[in-house]
């Protein structure tokens, strides 16, 4: 690794880092105000135990190739084969950066997961189901991804087709990953108190817009890192070019769907539709041309818009719309390859194979996952309990949780 694919993976992994962070922002202005402490709190509490879990074991765990001593060849790496990283010190401190880079995407998937949540969870018991979720779900699913020897990196090899699973920086492993373990916590937890539609408004758009700013510059650390990550830095510009223009195209998307459903079109409309063209673009982003990142975001921005119904319809109460953005957002990004990635999608091979792995590595990792998450929450609500007291929710959970205000007016 040279001096500038160094200085670049640092950088990189530190912008990521900001994006936990922006998250917490992005959710704490969409809940109700006696309720903000407790959504930031279950952010940088996932960047607390995530962050150590990962050096201790978490990055050994994805790491799949042939002869690291793995646990189950392609499912699960060795968490004791560098635990604590001593081995790492001792000979390769260039993979440390690695080890960062990658600790910041699990701290933001982890937190991406709050949101369908956000109102009536404990705080211990999220700390112990991020815990439990990081290590029997995400340590494994970004190896399989991303690690060679991972079921999912080696799934066109293994069915003998002319493609390989394309998810270059997480619509599987982030965002449709989080999006299932969203949906099963929804069910675990059940609905808010009064739960329906109209029912929440944003209580502090501002705040949420500045979720979306720090997301929106975050994302091209979160996807153009992966540069450097792949030894793909020559394609860098594309990369980068792609996600600013879905992320564009998708508040234009979105708005657009909203001004035809409800007669205007809102601010948290305009940032949620950038955020559902990013998480699109965020498997795609190396592998379409810019016109078709374009149409991609669009795509997304209009689909998503529609998506967010989908609880009120099928009954559950994913408060802020994880399922609806990063689940329907990362589908359609992961679909969309199948077409038009760039030589090997249906349209320029005029084969079905790129389509093939994308449907199987996607609704493969989401199956697992909303059954791992569905099990994991459910042990945690029946032992020693998931969600607070209705009294509590109506209350509100920060100060009944975490004995703060996020607002001290009048002294």
């Amino acid at each position: 690794m040279d001096t500038g694919q160094t200085a670049w993976y640092l950088v990189a992994g530190i912008i990521v880092l900001f994006m936990t962070p922006g998250i917490a922002f992005f959710y704490g202005g969409l809940v109700k105000s006696k309720s903000v402490i407790s959504m930031l709190m279950m952010s940088f509490g996932a960047m607390g135990i995530i962050g150590v879990l990962w050096v201790l074991y978490g990055f050994n765990m994805g790491t799949m190739a042939a002869g690291d001593g793995n646990l189950i060849s392609g499912i699960a790496g060795n968490p004791f084969s560098d635990f604590g990283l001593g081995k790492m010190a001792n000979s390769n401190e260039s993979g440390f950066l690695a080890v960062f880079y990658g600790a910041t995407f699990a701290m933001a998937t982890v937190a991406l997961i709050s949101g369908a949540i956000a109102d009536r969870s404990r705080f211990v018991p999220w700390m112990i189901f991020a815990a439990l979720w990081g290590t029997f779900n995400y340590f494994l699913v970004q190896g399989w991804v991303w690690s060679p020897g991972g079921w999912v990196f080696d799934l066109g090899t293994s069915l003998g087709l002319d493609a390989s699973t394309i998810d270059y920086a997480g619509g599987t492993a982030v965002h449709i990953n989080s999006a299932a373990a969203a949906l099963a916590l929804a069910i675990v937890l059940g609905k808010r108190v009064g739960f329906a539609k109209g029912a929440d408004q944003a209580h502090n758009v501002p705040l949420t817009l500045i979720g979306v700013a720090i997301l929106f510059a975050g994302w091209f650390g979160f996807n153009g890192g992966a540069a450097a990550f792949s030894d793909n830095l020559e394609g860098l510009g594309l990369i980068v070019i792609n996600t600013f223009a879905a992320a564009t195209a998708g508040i234009l998307g979105w708005v657009t769907v909203e001004h035809f459903k409800e007669g205007k079109s809102t601010s948290v409309g305009a940032g949620s539709g950038a955020i559902a063209g990013l998480v699109a673009i965020t498997p795609a982003c190396a592998n379409l041309y810019p016109l078709w990142a374009i149409a991609l975001g669009l795509l997304a921005g209009g689909l998503c818009a529609y998506a967010i119904e989908m609880k009120y319809k099928f009954g559950f109460d994913d408060s802020l719309d994880v399922v609806g953005i990063h689940g329907v957002g990362g589908f359609v990004g992961c679909w969309f390859l199948g077409f038009f990635a760039t030589d090997t999608g249906l349209v320029y091979s005029g084969k079905l194979d790129q389509l093939i792995v994308q449907v199987i590595a996607s609704v493969g990792v989401a199956l697992f996952s909303l059954t791992i998450t569905f099990i994991i929450g459910y042990a945690i609500e029946k032992t020693i309990g998931f969600r607070v007291a209705n009294e509590a929710e109506l209350a509100g959970v920060d100060k009944e949780i975490h004995g703060e205000d996020a607002y001290a007016f009048g002294m």
